[in-house]
């Protein structure tokens, strides 16, 4: 569902919430302490699909663990923000280090915590099942949940409405 216009074609950064984005927000404790997280192979795909198309990706997230520093290299994430309790100090200095600017860059976020950043990029999205209330700030608004094909949805939406898309996944239709 698309909310508001933005111009996807100055979309360069792909900026990512982990719990709750690119997973369903369920966190699985073991009895040692370590936490285990579910990651969508489409989201996956999808985020190759991005750098294969010479777009950046990064992660910003409000907590920190191993299960996404892990997700992170494997996906060939060059960014990853880990342990930010405030996110806006850490996306500007995230465009200062990439010399991107605010219009730039996209953001999937779906809570609270993830306002300001929404605010601010050239092109905002909550999930599904994010808090309703920072829906009206989003330019789209996912029809899958996080965990659940959410990236996938935003990585091909923009891929397509920029003209990527065939490029991108080209290898496959031979």
């Amino acid at each position: 569902m698309c909310a508001k216009q933005a111009d996807l074609s100055r979309i360069q950064l792909l900026i990512m919430d982990v719990d709750g984005v690119l997973t369903d927000g369920g966190i699985i404790i073991h009895s040692d302490g370590s936490e285990s997280k579910r990651f969508n192979v489409l989201d996956g795909q999808r985020v190759t699909l991005w750098h294969r198309a010479g777009l950046d990706s990064a992660i910003l997230s409000g907590r920190e663990t191993a299960a996404t520093t892990v997700r992170a290299e494997q996906l060939g994430i060059k960014y990853v923000l880990q342990g930010c309790k405030q996110k806006l100090p850490a996306f500007e200095q995230l465009l200062k280090d990439t010399g991107y600017a605010p219009e730039q860059a996209a953001y999937i976020g779906d809570d609270w915590l993830d306002l300001p950043l929404l605010r601010r990029v050239g092109f905002a999205v909550v999930p599904a099942q994010g808090v309703e209330e920072i829906k009206p700030y989003a330019h789209y608004v996912t029809r899958a949940a996080g965990g659940d094909g959410a990236v996938a949805e935003v990585i091909e939406y923009i891929l397509r409405q920029t003209g990527r898309w065939e490029r991108s996944i080209e290898r496959y239709l031979v």
